[in-house]
């Protein structure tokens, strides 16, 4: 820290302690001369600190109120951080707070290093959200997934090592087209080289991540990638799935299903829904708290675990004692 540094913390730390301050306590408190004072008292004022000063015999210096906080030190994750949580804030927050984040972003940005900028907008760009927030979150390197998004901003293939749900791990070439903020989850949707397929990837289990130097072209096939982040947690990584029939407009639908819970298409005035589970029994507790009617299309076992849960829920309720009271 150079001595001018130290001496303005050490200036801004004595106003800060006291209400008011005589030239003369300062300067002796700082050991400088009133020149120097002065020039410090300045430059606190230049960097947003509203220091007031009252002349005279009896007069001084005090911080006050001002109309603006005053500036804060970030670091660059620090600043990639904050400016990320404005954007999200801008995008996501409840109503009447969005306009308020942009211009805070824009006034953030605005100070910040090119390099910064540069890591803030190659993870905004490469972004989409869907859904809200997942019961459980992720820990997640920043970094892992700027250098994700600049790669995917250039565009250039990455490679890195893949952890899947089982605790595998592969090595994975890709091309990256783009981010998934699913709640609190990451994913990358990329073309997988090596199996010449598209992929869905969790950030959170992806490590040794590094760009090859290697630009690909962009595939004018490329699916929606949010649609197909949510199709793979509502249906694909499932060993039991289902094929339903709601009986609502999807507008409906969509206001009662979670677009991570299951995947939905409209069918006339109605809705099919795409599903899936571990077992059928949770499947059928699942349409059992729908409020709207519903149709089975398959499979067989989820009739017969919807059955037995209609059968489970009316030998409750009658066997309840407020069954036994009502017909007394």
């Amino acid at each position: 820290m150079s001595e001018t540094t130290g001496r303005l913390l050490r200036l801004l730390s004595l106003l800060q302690a006291r209400r008011a301050w005589s030239g003369d306590e300062l300067a002796r408190r700082l050991e400088v001369t009133d020149r120097t004072l002065r020039r410090d008292i300045a430059r606190l004022r230049d960097l947003g600190y509203p220091v007031e000063a009252t002349p005279g015999r009896y007069g001084g210096y005090r911080l006050v109120a001002g109309g603006a906080i005053p500036p804060l030190l970030l670091d660059e994750d620090e600043a990639v951080a904050v400016a990320w949580g404005l954007r999200a804030a801008a995008a996501w927050a409840l109503p009447g707070f969005e306009d308020p984040a942009v211009m805070a972003l824009a006034k953030i940005e605005q100070v910040l290093p090119s390099r910064v900028r540069d890591r803030i907008h190659a993870l905004a760009d490469a972004t989409v959200r869907i859904g809200s927030a997942l019961p459980s979150g992720s820990r997640l390197d920043v970094g892992t997934l700027v250098t994700v998004a600049r790669a995917h901003q250039t565009p250039e293939r990455l490679r890195f090592v893949y952890r899947d749900a089982s605790g595998r791990e592969s090595e994975r070439h890709v091309e990256p087209y783009r981010l998934v903020h699913a709640g609190r989850r990451w994913y990358l949707f990329a073309w997988d080289r090596d199996r010449e397929d598209w992929r869905s990837f969790r950030i959170d289990r992806m490590s040794h991540v590094h760009p090859t130097g290697m630009r690909f072209q962009r595939r004018d096939d490329a699916p929606d990638a949010a649609a197909f982040v949510a199709e793979g947690l509502a249906v694909g990584v499932y060993s039991q799935q289902a094929r339903v029939v709601l009986h609502c407009p999807i507008d409906e639908a969509r206001r009662l299903v979670s677009p991570t819970a299951a995947v939905l298409e409209e069918e006339g005035e109605k809705t099919l829904m795409r599903l899936g589970a571990d077992d059928m029994e949770w499947i059928a507790r699942y349409l059992a708290g729908m409020p709207v009617r519903f149709t089975i299309l398959e499979p067989p076992e989820l009739v017969d675990a919807v059955t037995e849960l209609a059968r489970q829920l009316d030998t409750d309720a009658t066997s309840s004692p407020a069954a036994s009271a009502s017909s007394s």
